[in-house]
């Protein structure tokens, strides 16, 4: 299916401000800073997270993403973190690596929008190394019964807006289902509660 207009041109730039807003520039910091060695950023986007690596403890990134043209806007991030940065526009649910090849996986406001999350995390799971984590910050299902119902209602219009996002993806059970066992914080940072629910932390398997 071809992309329209406001996908190609306005879409890239909505998701580059909504993602960037203080709190959650404050949730990458908590993550993104423990990622070590090789890492896997999946849905790397416009780069957002690449100033928030550790260089000292980052060998490379390989961050996938399939919207190619938000690569653009990465571009000068990475170029001012100083990172190896290797861009590949490739979906999440089929990774273009070997099993057992990374150290860290990093997946920040992402899953909420991956269309099959199940297979993706499949993917995560087995390009990462015996004792390796995955980092993870997303917004999802809110635990209070009236936000949810919010959630629900206005999820077919959100969709079409934010490129497919979903509003109540329950984070822990996809996590969780796919196999991981998990670290994980929760709770709602200042916006709209709707949209406001975040989930955080760590998931590795044993």
């Amino acid at each position: 299916m071809s992309e329209s207009w406001y996908d190609r041109h306005i879409l890239p730039y909505l998701i580059d401000l909504a993602c960037g807003v203080p709190p959650v520039a404050k949730q990458r910091q908590k993550v993104v800073p423990q990622a070590k060695g090789r890492v896997l950023e999946v849905g790397l986007g416009t780069g957002l997270n690449v100033p928030f690596y550790d260089r000292s403890q980052v060998s490379q990134v390989v961050g996938v993403d399939p919207a190619l043209r938000m690569h653009r806007l990465a571009d000068k991030r990475i170029s001012r973190a100083g990172l190896s940065v290797d861009l590949i526009g490739l979906s999440a649910e089929k990774l273009p690596a070997e099993s057992q090849s990374f150290d860290t996986v990093v997946c920040t406001y992402t899953l909420c929008t991956i269309p099959d999350p199940a297979t993706a995390l499949a993917e995560m799971k087995r390009v990462l190394k015996p004792g390796g984590k995955l980092l993870f910050s997303e917004h999802g299902r809110s635990p209070d019964a009236s936000v949810l119902r919010w959630q629900q209602r206005l999820q077919p219009w959100w969709s079409k807006l934010a490129g497919g996002c979903q509003l109540d993806r329950d984070i822990p059970y996809l996590l969780k289902d796919a196999g991981f066992e998990v670290a994980v914080e929760s709770r709602y940072l200042p916006g709209p509660r709707f949209v406001s629910y975040h989930y955080w932390g760590q998931a590795w398997v044993k």
